[in-house]
């Protein structure tokens, strides 16, 4: 048995619980062999990559994830973070919070088979429960912060909530999934886009999406080997248009009462350099974006 910090936002208890993934040592890849052997960051070249993946399941809101994968957006909003000069600013720094996943404070979905993925909504192992809600593509441009160069190769790690508000791995209501986590490599250009939900708004926090940016694909199988941790704070319109729908309804009520002013990780600038760019509709889902410059 593993023990496992669970967390919902009411109780905080410390207890064992199996998750029941697959660890079976004949099926692991590049990633949770290198973990074992504590070589997460010097193991660039000794191994194949392989990305496993489980079967998609079908893809609503296309059009914003078409917009997300020819990281126009993302790549745009990068030369406009650039200033005349040619240095940018580095992405605030700040807390992963209380339900990273990444091996921090218990559970760790960075060595499990499965979470290197471009759609998270589903999880792996032995579940595939496919989280739902309306769909959000998330974009990164991910830039050198010395002279705002693309950072072709670097690794991204996101995470965040479910439309009820629940962290999956965490929460007692999604504490046998892993969904809405996952981790890729940026393309030359410095994007990497994920395939999403979006997220609920819950008490105390502006809604969010939480990320860490590592160096390789081949490093991000240790927190430890992490060069930026930050989110992305979602813009208010789509916020209260999404929460107006089906499944969203506790979200209505929270919102009331939240502020990028008040939050207690936005409130120092209002979010200013973590709103993330968003496109789409209700329909057809959205796409967010964020250029991201980190100490490279």
């Amino acid at each position: 048995m593993t023990q496992v910090l669970r967390l919902d936002h009411r109780y905080h208890d410390l207890e064992d619980h199996d998750r029941g993934f697959v660890f079976d040592l004949a099926t692991l890849d590049r990633r949770r062999m290198l973990k074992l052997l504590g070589l997460g960051g010097i193991g660039a070249g000794l191994f194949t990559v392989v990305g496993c993946s489980p079967s998609a399941p079908s893809t609503p809101g296309a059009s914003a994830t078409a917009r997300a994968t020819d990281g126009s957006s993302a790549t745009a909003s990068a030369a406009a973070a650039a200033s005349d000069d040619g240095t940018c600013e580095i992405i605030p720094e700040e807390t992963a919070g209380p339900f990273p996943g990444d091996g921090s404070n218990g559970p760790d979905v960075l060595a499990q088979t499965g979470v290197v993925r471009k759609d998270i909504r589903s999880s792996f192992g032995s579940s595939t429960t496919v989280a739902e809600g309306i769909p959000l593509a998330i974009s990164l441009a991910i830039q050198d912060g010395t002279d705002c160069a693309p950072l072709g190769g670097a690794a991204v790690y996101v995470w965040h909530c479910d439309r009820g508000g629940n962290y999956s791995m965490y929460s007692d209501a999604a504490a046998d999934e892993n969904y809405l986590r996952g981790v890729q490599a940026a393309s030359d250009d410095g994007v990497v886009t994920f395939d999403s939900i979006f997220p609920a708004a819950y008490p105390g926090r502006w809604p969010h999406i939480h990320f860490e940016v590592y160096p390789s694909l081949e490093t991000a199988t240790d927190e430890r080997n992490k060069i930026a941790t930050s989110q992305i704070a979602l813009p208010q319109d789509a916020c209260e248009a999404v929460y107006g729908t089906t499944g969203y309804e506790q979200s209505v009520q929270t919102m009331s009462s939240l502020s990028l002013a008040t939050d207690n990780v936005f409130a120092d600038d209002g979010g200013v350099r973590q709103l993330g760019t968003i496109t789409g509709d209700i329909s057809n889902g959205y796409l967010v974006s964020l250029t991201v410059p980190v100490n490279g």
